[in-house]
């Protein structure tokens, strides 16, 4: 069901992944990271910014099935980051399964030293 995920909920979701962990490093944009990197960025609650695959090629399927709700994030879009807007017409479960599949990439990226 489209529309329902909550910024509270989806903050929620992604502190419970291990090793995540919630900061700021700007003032008012909330971003969660699992070591030193993001693998969401929450911003103002109205949509989260995920790693949706190695580049546009993979991400762009989001934009193709969204065009009103998925857009290539700003700066970082050329590395297969999308920003999803919540409460539109992706569902819980795909936004859900786009943050798994962000922290997944993030993980796998990491040294193993910082892997949780």
């Amino acid at each position: 069901m489209p529309g329902s995920m909550d910024p509270e909920k989806l903050l929620r979701y992604c502190l419970a992944k291990p090793g995540a962990w919630q900061d700021e490093p700007w003032e008012g944009d909330v971003v969660v990271k699992v070591g030193p990197k993001i693998f969401a960025f929450l911003g103002t609650g109205e949509a989260v910014g995920v790693k949706c695959g190695k580049g546009r090629d993979a991400a762009d399927e989001w934009l193709v099935r969204y065009p009103q709700d998925a857009t290539a994030s700003a700066y970082i879009g050329r590395h297969g980051w999308n920003t999803l807007r919540l409460g539109g017409a992706i569902p819980d479960d795909e936004i859900l399964e786009a943050v798994d599949t962000s922290y997944d990439a993030i993980v796998a990226a990491l040294p193993k030293k910082d892997r949780p």
